[in-house]
């Protein structure tokens, strides 16, 4: 029994075991995920928002840059933590700062789509400010286990460095104030250097991040991100019954946006996403980097049924097609993710490429219908319906061969 009296005294963060039986999700994360449900949540009001205006380039170049913020800093957040969390106070803290960076950069979330619909210039000061607090809050995280873990001291100090440099390119775009192509042009070598930091830290010693816990981590995102679609759902059903009362519209509607939610948690899930990261750890950067237009196409499906109420409401300046291809586009886009990440972590196959091709031209049929003048609703139940279909055929076909490959990756280990 330790003799310390406090309970998350002080640990030393010399990193966890990659191979600790029962790791999973702590309440911390947990708690720190919350503040995303927050973000996803402005963003996808936004980007509807502007849709339903038919702002269009303004409406995807705002969730696009949203999206990446939010993404990227859960992201970065959650594989420091899957290989150093100690639960000690100071972890605790940090990670509170985290959090409230991520408030921060959720409340510029919608004065930076203002400034891209008025056309003028990006107003993204709140944005980076709260990203910049996240990022100065993990280069200590990343400072603390460089002192801490002596075999893994270069990889961490290279994390604080890259971190550190990129952090003052986000502070010099908004010295600049630069009209909208050019604040652009200045922030795409810093997307880059972003994503390429992680690459470029771990070229040596890798960190100790856990397979099943990452995993459990962005299914949980998953989950997250799939929240919105049900609101989206429940704002149309509202808009049916506000205007016109219960009908079968408004049960199909219903019917279908909750339908929608669930049968792309569905198709997550059926890819063993532990097993395979665990047995490929070095398809790690594709496995994290891979799964970023997936959230996104998540949280623009629910982005689109908001469209959808909307629509329906008369409060959009969009054609029927619009509204629908708000949803079908974003889900044509979330199983294409999914195929491709299924394909590179456990195999390639026909049936769930064939499987990926008939969904993307369903979706496109959807649109079409809508545009022949299908009631909305209607057109909704097709892309439900074509969800179902291809859960049955993953679910009777694509399942064998996932599991002989998995089996395969085991023998070979």
């Amino acid at each position: 029994m330790s003799s310390n009296p406090l309970r998350h005294a002080l640990s030393r963060m010399g990193g966890r075991d990659p191979h600790e039986n029962h790791r999973s999700a702590t309440p911390l994360e947990l708690f720190f995920d919350l503040t995303f449900v927050i973000a996803f949540g402005v963003a996808g009001s936004q980007f509807a928002h502007a849709i339903a205006e038919a702002h269009f380039g303004a409406g995807l170049l705002g969730f696009s840059f949203a999206m990446f913020a939010v993404i990227w800093a859960w992201i970065n957040f959650t594989w420091f933590a899957s290989a150093y969390d100690t639960d000690d106070w100071v972890f605790r803290v940090v990670t509170m700062v985290q959090l409230l960076g991520v408030l921060i950069l959720a409340m510029g979330i919608e004065p930076m789509f203002h400034s891209l619909v008025e056309g003028e210039h990006v107003d993204n000061a709140v944005m980076v400010g709260g990203y910049v607090i996240m990022r100065l809050a993990l280069v200590f995280q990343w400072l603390r286990a460089a002192q801490q873990d002596p075999a893994r001291r270069q990889t961490c100090q290279r994390y604080a460095a890259y971190l550190g440099v990129v952090q003052l390119g986000w502070i010099a775009v908004l010295v600049i104030q630069a009209d909208i192509p050019t604040t652009f042009l200045v922030a795409a070598p810093l997307f880059i250097l972003e994503m390429a930091a992680p690459y470029a830290a771990e070229r040596g010693m890798r960190t100790p991040w856990h397979a099943h816990h990452i995993a459990e981590r962005y299914g949980l995102l998953a989950i997250i991100a799939l929240g919105e679609c049900l609101i989206g759902a429940i704002e149309t059903l509202r808009a049916i019954v506000a205007n016109h009362g219960w009908s079968v519209d408004a049960a199909l509607v219903g019917f279908g946006g909750t339908a929608l939610a669930f049968g792309m948690w569905w198709i997550y899930f059926i890819v063993p996403a532990g097993p395979a990261l665990h047995h490929q750890r070095h398809r790690s950067f594709f496995f994290g980097y891979g799964h970023m237009p997936m959230f996104a196409a998540i949280a623009a499906t629910g982005a689109g049924l908001h469209v959808v109420a909307y629509y329906i409401d008369h409060e959009a300046h969009i054609s029927a097609a619009v509204a629908v291809a708000s949803i079908a586009v974003p889900v044509a886009l979330f199983k294409l993710s999914l195929t491709w990440l299924f394909s590179v972590m456990i195999c390639v196959d026909r049936t769930v490429l064939a499987v990926a091709a008939g969904v993307v031209v369903a979706m496109a049929g959807s649109v079409g219908l809508a545009a022949a003048g299908v009631s909305v609703p209607a057109c909704l139940l097709v892309i439900v319906l074509t969800l179902g279909v291809s859960i049955v055929i993953d679910e009777k076909r694509g399942t064998e061969r996932m599991n002989a490959a998995l089996e395969k990756m085991k023998a070979g280990a």
